[in-house]
Formats: structure tokens, sequence, C-alpha cells
């Protein structure tokens, strides 16, 4: 064999195993998962517990993953996700509610590109949304706090009146009032997902008004909690158990479990399964749970709230009538059930709210 085809062999063999290491490389790129929260991954709320999930993946499945955090729901999240792509990201999770739209335009740009939005109810054919009804836990926690408060007065400080926010008030309301008919709920407003002075001020002002239990729909419930705790009233915590900041005043909470229903996309993507949908679970399925009881909880109400959680995980509607609103008004008849469409897009607050929607 002569110098010329010894010198052809190495160049082939070389290019044979450079072309094997760009694959790999490829693939293993493309294997990743992308994540992007609108607040901080340690805010011990919303974005923690996305963060769980994307742990999970990466302990679970051996996926790798990448993330982004502090991203604006604006055309900033458009860019984060053109970035991703363009570093060969194939599955990308914009988790914020206000993210949406921003991820219809991106992906209509890239139809190779899966995009798997938190609570949305927009499709794409290479989008789908994803959520859980953690107003089945809001309603569990209202009755333990129904139960628990002492003056008859409740207080919610949220972000934003979407449809997600108010049936969490609604639902919270209706299981307190379902352990003590005359409890009332105050809802302020903060118009952000996350401002802890805007927050530390609703607590303060709500705890000046005679309210001694609060609750939240905010990105992180440290800062609330831990002011209810200095005033020496009570706290329910949302998305994640948040009892070690508030030990003393600690009811209980809604938290998300998002790692089996984020596991179950990823596989359905790289098995060729998935389909555009909205994927939606509940609290049978394990992806939301009812945080620890604290010392308020009286003894004798903790067997009904478990009934009512083993008829929801037996298929109890909890958006059955008769339901009326603020003003008096019968929403929802006797008998009859609200739809996932309806519940999804919820725009009233029943009767026993004081506060309007903004």
């Amino acid at each position: 064999m002569n110098r010329r085809i010894l010198t052809l062999l190495a160049a082939s063999t070389l290019l044979l195993a450079s072309c094997k290491k760009t694959d790999e490389a490829q693939a293993a790129t493309e294997d990743r998962v992308g994540f992007i929260y609108v607040g901080p991954r340690t805010d011990y709320g919303y974005n923690y517990a996305m963060d769980q999930g994307r742990l999970a993946l990466e302990k679970d499945l051996g996926v790798k993953t990448v993330f982004f955090e502090n991203i604006p729901e604006n055309a900033e999240v458009e860019r984060v996700m053109e970035r991703m792509i363009a570093d060969g990201i194939k599955i990308i999770f914009p988790t914020s509610y206000g993210y949406l739209d921003p991820a219809l335009n991106v992906a209509a740009k890239h139809p190779d590109v899966k995009f798997f939005h938190g609570g949305g109810f927009k499709l794409a054919p290479n989008l789908g949304t994803f959520f859980a009804d953690i107003d089945e836990v809001e309603y569990l926690s209202g009755m333990a706090a129904g139960a628990a408060t002492k003056t008859g007065k409740m207080g919610f400080i949220a972000a934003h009146p979407i449809p997600q926010t108010l049936r969490n008030i609604n639902a919270f309301t209706l299981g307190a009032q379902s352990v003590n008919p005359k409890a009332t709920m105050t809802v302020v407003w903060t118009g952000s997902w996350s401002d802890p002075t805007k927050e530390a001020e609703a607590a303060n002002t709500l705890a000046d008004q005679g309210i001694d239990v609060l609750t939240m729909h905010v990105d992180g419930p440290i800062t609330i909690a831990q002011t209810a705790e200095k005033r020496g009233i009570m706290v329910c915590g949302y998305h994640a158990d948040a009892s070690q900041f508030a030990p003393k005043g600690w009811v209980t909470g809604a938290s998300w479990n998002w790692a089996p229903l984020m596991e179950k996309i990823v596989k359905s993507v790289k098995d060729s399964t998935w389909k555009s949908g909205h994927l939606r679970g509940k609290l049978s399925d394990g992806y939301v749970k009812l945080a620890s009881f604290g010392p308020s909880v009286p003894e004798s109400v903790k067997p009904k709230i478990d009934s009512v959680k083993k008829s929801y995980e037996t298929g109890a509607k909890l958006w059955s009538g008769p339901i009326v609103d603020q003003a008096g008004k019968t929403v929802l008849a006797a008998g009859d059930t609200l739809t996932m469409e309806k519940v999804e897009s919820m725009s009233f607050l029943v009767k026993g709210v004081v506060g309007n929607i903004k």
C-alpha cells in the first residue's frame, strides 16, 4: 500500500471521527431542555416550584437543562427564547403566565422547536400548555383557615386579577365558608408578581383591619409569611410549603409538584407521541399537594378536610352549583358544573369576597 493511499485512509478516519464527535455534540445540544422564569428560582414560590421540576428532569431522566431567571414578560423573553434556539435547544418551558403570547410568536418562527407554557389557554402546532387544578387544594386550605380564624376575617394578597388568581380566591373563600359560613375574604392587588415592599404593606394593612389569616397568589410567599408572623397572625402559603417562615402562625398551604408532569411531557417529545393540547392534572395525579398543618388548625376539622380531599381524588367537582357572586347573582345553578374552559376564563368573585376585580 503506497503512501498516498495510507494518507487518504488516515484522512478518512479523522473525518469520520470528527463527524461522529460533531453528531454527538449536536445530539447532546438538542437533548437539553430550556426553562425561563419571571423571578428568581430561590423565591420559594412559583419559580422555585418550577425549578424543582427542572431539577427532577436532570435527576430522574438524565436530561441536561439550562435556565434563565428574572426575565420580564415582554420582548425580552422572546430574545431569550431565540438565544436558546440558536444554541440548539429544541424543548423550551416558558413558565410565566405573561410569556404565552411571546412564546406563540417565537413558536411560529421555529416549527421544529416544542414549547410548553404554564397555564395559558392558547395553542400552536408546536406549543402546548400545562397546569394542574391547584384550586382543589386552595379549597382544602380555605377549610383549615376557616376553622382557625378567630375573627372570621381573612385577607388575600394577589398580583394580577387573571383567571388563575380569581379561581384561587374563590376556591379558598368557599372552602372557608364551608366550615365557617360568615367568613369573609378581603382582596388586595399588588400589580406585580414580585414586589416585597407592596406585599409587606398589604399584609400590614390587612392586619390593621383585624384580619387574622392571610394567604396569597404572588410568586414568592416569604415576605407575606414573615410579615404575618411578626404581626402575630396566621398565614396559608402558596406554591410551596413555607411553614419554616412562619412556624407559629402557619395554617397550611397549596403546593405544586411539577416533576411527574414535566417528565411526562419530555418523554412524550422524545418518543414522538406528543401532540399539541392543554395538559391538565388534578389532586389525584399528585401534581398538587396540601402542605403540612400548623398548630392553629383544630383537630376536629382535619377529618373533614381529608374527606373532601378524598372526594376530589375520586372525581368530585369543585366547581359545582349553586355558586353566587359578590352581587348575589347566581353564576352557577344547583346541579351544574363549570367546564375547564369556563374555569380557566373565570371573571367573577364569590359572595363574601371584599374587593373588586381591577
